[in-house]
């Protein structure tokens, strides 16, 4: 399944508003992939004043190769699924901010969302739909050749792998989907599985079983990963007898997982034992008038369908608390 990223080009951004310091907004959304996106929807059609501040626009949903299980839709894939969702957005003068990380908030009357360029903005209520990102392996090599043959992104990077040698780390979903879309386009695909067997959903599993050219080392790890301007080997341990063995390799694909982008909270909200924000069935966390949802909250499944109702449930609750507020 291949993907030419550089053919996409995201819908423009006429209709968006610059973001004002001085204005104290009723909503500030931080994130803009399904749960931040849905939200800004739900609360622009109810009239309250709303910004959105996103780091990269569409999350992991802008990553993945093919959605399949999206209601609406039988097949699309996910670039093209964020500017159906963007091009929603964009029909409302919303304020809009992309490229910036959120690196505080402050709880109060007013709340304050700090950003990395040292701007501060202010609201009667914050969403939270920040995501998650893709947990790296932190081993010797891994942060010095990354974009050198190290990539977390295979919809991203697959084209630059043909008839090419490459090692996925991890047996999940995501590390299946990443061997099912580099297959096609590389001479030989190895996944590397910590646990005796893939433990991804049976219907990709009967897709990638269809590709000759994978295979798979269970009980192991990826250790090491060497190379001077490009990758060129990866050590791989054995966790049944400790023994490492070097491989021969052009490059590497980490999918063993993500973690919440929930750092910026600080202490201002709890969070589980896994980083993630704890919300209850109306996306309210432990601070009043901060909501959250998606994949950076404590709701257990991880969908883009399930992203996106939770942002509207956080949306509708965040409005009926500045509607509330307001009296």
């Amino acid at each position: 399944m291949e993907f030419n990223l550089s053919s996409v080009s995201f819908v423009s951004e006429k209709n968006f508003l610059q973001v004002d310091v001085s204005s104290v907004y009723d909503v500030i959304i931080i994130g803009g992939g399904p749960a931040g996106l849905t939200a800004a929807v739900y609360c622009m059609r109810k009239g309250v004043s709303t910004a959105i501040v996103i780091k990269s626009i569409g999350g992991q949903m802008a990553e993945t190769s093919a959605v399949e299980n999206y209601m609406g839709y039988r097949y699309i894939n996910g670039v093209g699924l964020v500017d159906k969702f963007k091009e929603q957005v964009q029909q409302f003068g919303i304020a809009y901010d992309e490229g910036h990380t959120v690196v505080k908030i402050e709880a109060g009357a007013v709340k304050s969302v700090w950003l990395d360029d040292g701007r501060k903005l202010a609201a009667r209520s914050i969403i939270i739909a920040s995501g998650k990102s893709w947990r790296k392996l932190g081993v010797p090599g891994e942060k010095e050749l990354v974009g050198k043959g190290v990539a977390y992104c295979t919809i991203c990077d697959a084209p630059f792998f043909s008839g090419k040698r490459v090692f996925v780390a991890g047996g999940g979903n995501t590390g299946v989907e990443s061997a099912i879309d580099l297959a096609p386009v590389a001479s030989r695909v190895t996944i590397v599985q910590m646990l005796e067997k893939l433990t991804a959903d049976k219907i990709l599993l009967d897709r990638l079983f269809g590709f000759s050219n994978v295979d798979y080392i269970f009980n192991s790890v990826v250790s090491g990963i060497s190379g001077g301007d490009s990758v060129s080997s990866i050590s791989i341990k054995n966790l049944a007898d400790g023994t490492i063995k070097d491989y021969n390799a052009d490059g590497l694909f980490v999918e063993i997982g993500l973690d919440p982008n929930s750092s910026f909270t600080g202490d201002v909200l709890n969070l589980n034992e896994h980083g993630e924000i704890e919300i209850d069935a109306m996306c309210e966390t432990s601070s009043e008038g901060i909501f959250a949802a998606g994949d950076v909250t404590s709701v257990r499944f991880k969908q883009i369908i399930i992203a996106a109702g939770e942002g509207a449930k956080a949306a509708l609750s965040a409005c009926e608390y500045i509607m509330l507020s307001k009296k």
